[in-house]
C-alpha cells in the first residue's frame, strides 16, 4: 500500500489524509474541549464530587478498548473498526448532550470513551499503512496541524458555550464533524484485507475494564468517599488486583489476546510502551492542575489560565512535526532523548517555582514541556510501528496508545488522591482538579499543586531512564520503509 508518490492534500492520497485529519479533529478537539465549561456544566447537573469521573472514565473505556479494536482491526481491516468507531462516539455525544444529570453524563461519556479507543489508534495505523517511513516524517506536520489548531479551537468553543449557557452544544457539535469523517473515510478509503477466522477476547477486555475500573474507584474515591484504611477500601483493592491477576492468566490461554505476550517481550516494544505510560502521567499532571493553581492563587481568569497551558499543546504539534527530520538523520533513540532533556527541564521549571506560582514561568515550563512531549511521543510510536510488518501493526500502534491512555488514567487519579489530601491538610474544604477553581483555596492550592508537579517530575526522570534503554538505532533514512 505504499508508494513513493507525492504527500500532502492534492496528491493521490490527499483524500485519505483529509479524513485522517478530520477524524484526528474529533478526538483532538474533544480533549481540549470540556475542562473549560464544567463550572458551568456542574453548576446545572450538580454533582460536584462526581466530576473528575467526567474525565476518569472516558480516559478508563479509551484504554481498555484500544488494543480490542487494534487486535480486531488486524484481522477485519482498518476501515469497518474506524466506521464502528466513528458511529459509537457519534452516538454517544449525542447522549451526552442529552444528559439530565451527572451520573447519566458520566456513563454517556463511557460511551464516547469506547469510540475514542477505535478512532485514534485507527487513524494512526492508516497513515502508517499508506506513508513510508520517510514519508511520515512530512505527514506528521498535517497532524499535528490537527493538534495545534485544536489547542484554540477547543478551549475557545468550550468558553463560549459555557458563556452562552449552552454546554450541551460542545457535545453536539461533534454531529456534522462525525458524519464529514465518516463520509470521507468510506469515499476514500480502500483497502484489501485477506480476512481469516478470529476469536475476539471477550473473558480478557471484561477482566480488564473490571479491574482498572476497581482499582481508578479506589484511588479517586478513598479518601473522599471513605476512608483510605477501611474495609471500602479493602474490598475495592483487592478486588481490583485479583482480577488483574486473572487478566494476565487469561491472556497467557487466550487463542487471540488483546495484549499478545510478544508486543513486552521485545526491547523496543517494551520500552516505547513504558515510555508512552510516562508520557500519559506527565501530560495530565500539567493538565489538570497548571489552570486550577493559577487562576485561584493568583486570581486571573480562566482564559489566562487556559493560554498557559495552551502553551503545551502549541509546543507539542510543533516538535512533533518537525521530529521526523531529526529521527530520519539521528534516529529514533537519540530523538526521544533530546526530548526528554526538553520536557525534564520543563517540569523541573514548574516543581521548583511551585511555591510562588507565575503565569510566565507556568507558561515557559508547559512549553518546553510540550516541546519535549512532541519528540517522545511520535518518534516512539513510528518506531514500534515501523519495527513490525502490517498484520502487527494495528496491535503495535493500539498497545502504545493504550499505554498513555493508561498512564493518563492512572495519573489523574494517583495525583488527584495526593493532591487533595495535602489540600485538605492545609485547610481546604472540597475537592481539586478541573474547572474547580471557584471554590479552591488560594493559600491550600500551593502544597497540593506543588506535590503534583514535584511528580511530574519524578515521572519524567523514570521516563528518561527508560528511554537510555531504548535499543541504539541507526538513522532512520537508512532503515528504508
Amino acid at each position: 500500500m505504499t508508494t513513493a508518490t507525492a504527500v500532502g492534500l492534492r496528491s493521490e492520497r490527499g483524500p485519505i489524509l483529509l479524513a485522517i485529519m478530520v477524524t484526528t479533529g474529533l478526538v483532538a478537539i474533544d480533549a481540549t474541549i470540556l475542562a473549560t465549561a464544567v463550572p458551568t456544566l456542574v453548576a446545572e447537573l450538580g454533582s460536584f464530587e462526581l466530576f473528575p469521573w467526567l474525565f476518569s472514565v472516558y480516559l478508563l473505556t479509551q484504554a481498555v478498548t484500544t488494543p480490542l479494536f487494534a487486535k480486531l482491526a488486524d484481522r477485519v481491516g482498518r476501515k469497518p473498526v474506524i466506521l464502528v468507531g466513528i458511529g459509537v462516539f457519534l452516538v454517544g455525544s449525542i447522549l451526552c448532550g442529552l444528559a439530565w444529570s451527572m451520573p447519566a453524563l458520566i456513563a454517556f461519556r463511557a460511551v464516547q470513551g469506547i469510540g475514542a479507543g477505535a478512532i485514534g489508534p485507527m487513524a494512526i495505523t492508516i497513515a502508517g499503512d499508506i506513508y513510508t517511513l520517510e514519508e511520515r516524517a512530512r505527514v506528521q506536520g498535517y497532524i499535528a496541524s490537527v493538534w495545534a489548531a485544536s489547542a484554540v479551537i477547543g478551549p475557545t468553543l468550550g468558553g463560549l458555550f459555557a458563556e452562552l449557557d449552552a454546554w450541551r452544544w460542545i457535545f453536539f457539535i461533534n454531529i456534522p464533524l462525525c458524519l464529514l469523517a465518516g463520509w470521507l473515510l468510506a469515499r476514500s478509503l480502500n483497502e484489501t484485507v485477506e480476512r481469516s477466522p478470529h476469536r475476539i477476547d471477550i473473558a480478557g477486555g471484561a477482566l480488564l475494564v473490571l479491574s482498572l475500573g476497581l482499582l481508578l474507584t479506589g484511588v479517586l474515591q478513598g479518601g473522599v468517599s471513605w476512608p483510605w484504611l477501611s474495609w471500602q477500601s479493602a474490598v475495592v483493592f483487592g478486588l481490583g488486583t485479583v482480577l488483574l491477576v486473572a487478566f494476565v492468566l487469561v491472556e497467557r490461554r487466550a487463542a487471540e489476546p488483546i495484549l499478545p505476550g510478544w508486543v513486552l517481550s521485545r526491547r523496543l516494544l517494551l520500552t516505547t510502551t513504558l515510555i508512552s505510560v510516562g508520557v500519559g502521567a506527565i501530560l495530565i499532571g500539567l493538565a489538570s492542575y497548571v489552570p486550577v493553581t493559577l487562576e485561584a492563587a493568583l486570581g486571573v481568569s480562566p482564559l489566562i489560565a487556559g493560554l498557559a497551558l495552551a502553551a503545551l499543546t502549541i509546543g507539542w504539534p510543533i516538535s512533533a512535526s518537525l521530529s521526523g527530520r531529526l529521527y530520519l538523520t539521528i534516529g529514533f533513540r537519540q530523538t526521544v532523548l533530546i526530548g526528554m532533556v526538553l520536557v525534564l527541564a520543563g517540569t523541573a521549571v514548574l516543581a521548583g517555582t511551585a511555591a510562588s506560582p507565575s503565569v510566565a514561568f507556568a507558561a515557559i515550563a508547559c512549553f518546553l514541556t510540550g516541546l519535549g512531549l512532541g519528540l517522545v511521543a511520535t518518534p516512539t510510536l513510528i518506531a514500534a510501528q515501523t519495527s513490525v510488518e502490517w498484520n502487527e501493526r494495528g496491535v503495535v500502534t493500539g498497545t502504545n496508545l493504550f499505554a498513555r491512555a493508561v498512564g493518563q488514567a492512572v495519573g489523574v487519579a494517583v495525583f488527584g488522591a495526593v493532591a487533595n489530601g495535602l489540600y485538605r491538610a492545609a485547610g481546604g474544604a472540597g475537592a481539586l482538579g478541573e474547572g474547580a477553581s471557584g471554590a479552591v483555596d488560594p493559600v491550600a492550592i500551593i502544597p497540593a499543586s506543588q506535590a503534583v508537579f514535584i511528580g511530574a517530575l519524578l515521572c519524567a526522570i523514570a521516563t528518561a531512564i527508560i528511554a537510555t534503554t531504548m535499543p541504539r538505532d541507526r538513522p532512520a533514512a537508512t532503515m528504508g520503509s
